[in-house]
């Protein structure tokens, strides 16, 4: 009998999930708004049905090994969501507690960016790596750290939350609760946030001007950017001279091989790169210099985020062979 697992990946935007193999491969998938349920109870009701749906689909010869759930402030240690910024339930969620006794088998949750560093390792560009970090770049900023092998959880199971230190204490206000984090100027929220100031700022004819913040994307802004509109282009360049300002900071803590980019805004190609590796060079402390690469990830698709919380299940298979219930 064929082994396989859910993954789930709950976004501030979507929630995305499915069915995948030991191999890579996504046997079943779908995807649903978060924010358009009220009690996350109803949310999770939602996607187990339709994962039991897609199960049901493939017929007997399949067995569930495992669920991974991968979540901004996902808590491995617990298995819960400890109150995610980009979500709209606060308090502690014991999702894995919840879905176990829902599949009555074993759950492991954690950071949504440590999950796609954990797919990345197993299924992606970082496969041979043993030290390296990957970025989500989606309603917020996340990010997982590999060192030697090992995702790094911390003490209290939230370890690397870049998105949330410091760009400017007095800047921009975050959903966590401070001000001028990173992810308020290094996400597809935020660098909706730095069109809006360019706007006001720039006087020059652009097509995102009469665009309601709401109806602004990502992918408006590339297009625009690669049209050669002024404000997009200059949004891009400050997107990028902050991040690779924060990276060449990040570097120093654990002497990467290589800083993968995933995600949304990651998709814009050389108009985040070129900007975000020629301001984290200038800014290296020179030993790193030249040393560590920025790439985009190898599960740059619409099953990154499945296989990054599916991952999670056949990782630790691998590592100690059974999971606890």
């Amino acid at each position: 009998m064929k082994e396989i697992t859910f993954g789930i990946d709950i976004g501030g935007t979507n929630t995305k999930f499915g069915i995948a193999d030991r191999v890579g491969h996504v046997l079943y998938s779908g995807k649903i708004s978060t924010t358009k349920f009220v009690k996350f109870e109803d949310l999770l009701d939602e996607v187990s049905a339709l994962l039991r749906e897609g199960l049901s689909n493939l017929g007997t010869a399949y067995s569930l090994v495992g669920i991974g759930v991968g979540s901004a402030n996902g808590n491995y240690y617990s298995a819960s969501i400890e109150n995610a910024p980009n979500l709209k339930w606060k308090g502690t969620i014991p999702v894995g507690k919840m879905l176990a006794k829902s599949f009555g088998v074993p759950v492991l949750v954690t950071n949504d960016a440590n999950a796609a560093a954990v797919g990345e390792m197993i299924f992606g560009a970082a496969k041979g790596m043993k030290d390296f970090i990957v970025i989500t770049l989606g309603t917020g900023l996340g990010s997982g750290f590999v060192c030697n092998g090992q995702v790094v959880n911390g003490k209290h199971g939230i370890a690397g939350e870049l998105g949330h230190t410091f760009v400017n204490p007095v800047g921009r206000n975050c959903n966590c609760g401070k001000r001028g984090c990173l992810e308020t100027y290094v996400s597809a929220t935020g660098i909706k946030r730095t069109v809006y100031k360019l706007l006001a700022d720039h006087l020059e004819p652009s097509e995102l001007r009469g665009v309601s913040f709401e109806n602004l994307s990502t992918k408006m802004i590339t297009e625009a950017a690669l049209r050669g509109d002024v404000v997009a282009t200059e949004a891009y360049k400050y997107t990028g001279r902050i991040l690779g300002m924060k990276l060449s900071d990040t570097v120093v803590h654990t002497d990467p091989e290589a800083i993968f980019l995933l995600g949304g805004l990651s998709l814009a190609g050389e108009l985040i790169f070129k900007p975000t590796i020629e301001h984290m060079e200038a800014n290296l402390m020179p030993i790193f210099r030249n040393k560590v690469k920025v790439l985009p990830s190898g599960l740059q698709n619409q099953s990154a985020p499945i296989l990054g919380a599916s991952s999670l299940i056949w990782n630790y298979l691998e590592e100690k062979g059974k999971i606890p219930a």
